[in-house]
């Protein structure tokens, strides 16, 4: 009978280690689970592999020679697989400058990939061709054509601002917003129409239009202007109070954040990112 990897592994841990009891921690087992592979090594191989002298148990000439030789195929072991993985290349991860920053990057520093490939991250509001990524994080309905589309959060906004533009004033009708400068957003009249009110005709704009929510956010922080913002991504600067939201309503979809991945890519990798993402996605929902 061939012995085990994992037996020959045991007996390499007791004759480099000294000890039973120190190759046990080294291999996170106990000493009695140890004591039984040897046992049962022994009986695979049809020989005592450590005798006792006086009070320690050492390793058989032949034990000693066949650890020396199982240590070097370890070895030789750990080298290619870390050659392997040094030769994988990196996973292409594509995503939008505030979803990257906000929810993406908290949660991608735990994944640990199955498969070992290193992340390469691209962070850009930019549309990418299909064949310049490996998983793309993108906005909207669903439906792209030759893409595995894996549901990640809502598309959600709501009024947020500073407390010093509020000041002593108070917002507990949507109509009110007329008194503030509003930052540009596309989903204003639709957030005016899910809060019962329509638009009022005489909003004030700001003159920037920010390109990102980022600095929308960084915007409304500095006492700018109100913004649209997403409640659950800038949860953390309500949380410290650096921004307020003072309305119940939150415009929350149609729109949704997708994990995507090209359907014809047969790689396990990818796959496995996409579905942990959705996995953390679904935790926190």
């Amino acid at each position: 009978m061939r012995p085990s990897l994992e037996s020959l592994r045991v007996l390499e841990a007791c004759v480099s280690a000294g000890s039973f009891a120190r190759a046990a921690e080294r291999l996170f087992l106990t000493p009695a689970a140890v004591s039984l592979r040897i046992r049962t090594l022994e009986a695979e191989l049809g020989q005592s592999l450590f005798e006792r002298v006086g009070r320690r148990v050492v390793p058989t000439a032949a034990a000693s020679i066949l650890a020396g030789r199982v240590h070097e195929a370890l070895s030789g072991i750990a080298d290619a697989l870390a050659e392997f993985q040094a030769a994988t290349p990196p996973l292409r991860l594509t995503a939008p400058p505030t979803f990257a920053s906000r929810w993406l990057a908290p949660r991608l520093a735990r994944y640990v990939s199955p498969a070992s490939s290193s992340i390469e991250l691209d962070v850009s509001a930019d549309v990418r061709d299909a064949h310049a990524f490996d998983v793309a994080i993108r906005t909207g309905c669903g439906g792209w054509v030759g893409l595995d589309e894996y549901r990640l959060t809502p598309v959600e906004v709501t009024p947020m601002l500073a407390p010093s533009l509020l000041g002593l004033r108070t917002l507990d009708d949507a109509r009110a917003l007329v008194d503030f400068e509003l930052l540009p957003h596309p989903d204003w009249e639709r957030w005016f129409a899910a809060a019962r009110c329509e638009t009022p005709a005489d909003l004030h704009f700001a003159s920037v239009d920010y390109p990102t929510h980022e600095l929308d956010a960084n915007a409304a922080v500095a006492g700018l202007g109100v913004a649209l913002l997403s409640p659950s991504l800038f949860q953390p600067l309500l949380a410290s109070g650096q921004l307020i939201a003072p309305f119940s309503c939150v415009l929350s979809g149609p729109a949704w954040h997708f994990a995507l991945m090209r359907a014809d890519d047969a790689r396990l990798a990818p796959r496995q990112l996409c579905a942990w993402l959705h996995e953390q996605a679904q935790e926190t929902a």
